[in-house]
């Protein structure tokens, strides 16, 4: 019979307790599953007293989550604290180091390190696995590893941060202000404790750029990653949009085009229709285009305790069964850098602006346009606010590239006629 399975983990938050309370309550399901054993050696976190709801006297506890790496009686870490450097970095390097594999849900670490952790578990013969990183339960990057890796992957798209789905959905369903979401999102617990890495798109950002990775064969280049929150995304837009049989979503997007890598994640409008305009509050959704397959649709619940400990379960009951996959589906080695593209694929746009509320403002704004090459497909003017002598007015251009309707902001700001900065969003067909 085979040995059994020692883990070792670190990080006792919402995510670990979950991942304790699976091996201990399933233990015969994962055995029958995995085809040997798979127990919890020790554990490491920072309060040794905290109640975490499951019993943890049958562990080893290590204040120091390398020590609890180095310990001879761990097969597998699995890094549950979080951050891009710090404990969780030392611990996962600690124990590449020694050929121990590795099974973590640290989208940052790995969006800022992983091409030299990928690189380090390969010269050790170690693996390194992170579905619980993207999308919580929904078992992504399985898909584009293992499922569709007959395919040349031609879009990857999707919701990949539930608070944001879910302030955009209670701000249209119960017509509340971005404030009035957001404080209520906050008031559930909903936010990070730095809330920008949610409405900021950064943790949405990390997670595509590790899809980007696998998805094309290139190295994970976060750095290159499109970031725009949803701050600046109204209760107008939202009924703008609406009206327009459109959905607002922070998406991410990533393709490969003839000049190189896009990837950005930005509030964009979406098909009321599609199954990511129908997406509602906190679930995520991740479409994955391949030239074999066609559109493929995930869809499932992107954090809590259950669907990520799920995820994590998944990885270790890959290595119990002996599956040795690289890190992002391609040796280390032969991840190329990606030439980043901004936006370079032609779409229709939104626009939203306040305009001065006099004689030749639109036609200023038409010329702009119409100087960068970007044709207007619907326009709507709206009466005077009562700030600002100025009027709303929301366009829809055709097809046109980022660059070109960029170009027309700049030229709009210098005509004078324009008040703050207009809101632009891009169409994404689905």
């Amino acid at each position: 019979m085979s040995e059994p399975l020692r883990l070792g983990i670190a990080g006792l938050g919402t995510v670990g307790a979950g991942v304790v309370k699976i091996v201990q309550q399933k233990a015969a399901l994962l055995e029958a599953r995995s085809g040997r054993k798979i127990v919890i050696s020790a554990v490491s976190a920072r309060n040794r007293d905290k109640d975490r709801g499951v019993s943890l006297a049958d562990y080893a506890w290590e204040d120091d989550p390398v020590a609890l790496a180095k310990r001879d009686d761990i097969d597998v870490l699995v890094e549950l604290m979080g951050g891009s450097d710090g404990p969780a970095k030392a611990a996962t390097e600690a124990a590449l180091k020694l050929g121990k594999d590795v099974v973590t849900a640290n989208k940052a670490l790995l969006a800022h390190h992983g091409q030299a952790l990928a690189e380090l578990a390969e010269s050790t013969g170690a693996v390194l696995r992170f579905e619980a990183a993207v999308a919580g339960g929904i078992p992504v990057i399985k898909a584009l590893t293992e499922g569709l890796s007959a395919n040349r992957i031609t879009r990857v798209m999707g919701v990949m941060n539930g608070t944001c789905n879910y302030i955009l959905t209670r701000m249209e369903n119960a017509g509340l202000s971005y404030q009035e979401a957001f404080s209520e999102a906050d008031g559930l617990g909903y936010l990070e404790a730095d809330p920008d890495l949610d409405v900021g798109g950064i943790d949405a950002g990390h997670k595509l750029s590790l899809l980007s990775s696998i998805a094309y064969g290139t190295q994970v280049a976060f750095d290159a990653v499109e970031l725009e929150g949803i701050g600046r995304v109204s209760i107008e837009d939202i009924r703008q949009a609406a009206d327009m049989g459109y959905r607002i979503k922070l998406l991410g997007v990533c393709r490969m085009t003839d000049l190189g890598l896009e990837q950005s994640m930005a509030p964009s409008l979406v098909p009321a229709s599609s199954p990511l305009g129908q997406l509602e509050g906190g679930t995520n959704m991740v479409v994955i285009e391949g030239d074999e397959v066609g559109q493929i649709v995930l869809r499932g619940a992107g954090a809590g305790e259950g669907p990520t400990a799920s995820a994590v379960m998944g990885d270790v009951m890959d290595v119990a069964r002996g599956t040795r996959l690289s890190t992002f589906g391609a040796p280390a080695s032969s991840l190329v850098q990606a030439v980043p593209a901004k936006a370079t694929t032609p779409a229709p746009y939104y626009l939203r602006m306040a305009l001065a509320d006099r004689p030749g403002a639109l036609a200023k704004v038409a010329a702009a346009l119409g100087e960068a090459g970007v044709s207007i497909n619907r326009l709507r003017q709206y009466g005077q606010t009562t700030t600002a002598d100025t009027a709303p007015v929301l366009i829809v251009t055709h097809k046109t590239t980022r660059a070109a309707l960029d170009s027309a902001l700049a030229a709009m700001a210098d005509t004078g006629v324009v008040h703050g900065t207009p809101v632009a969003l891009r169409i994404e067909a689905v």
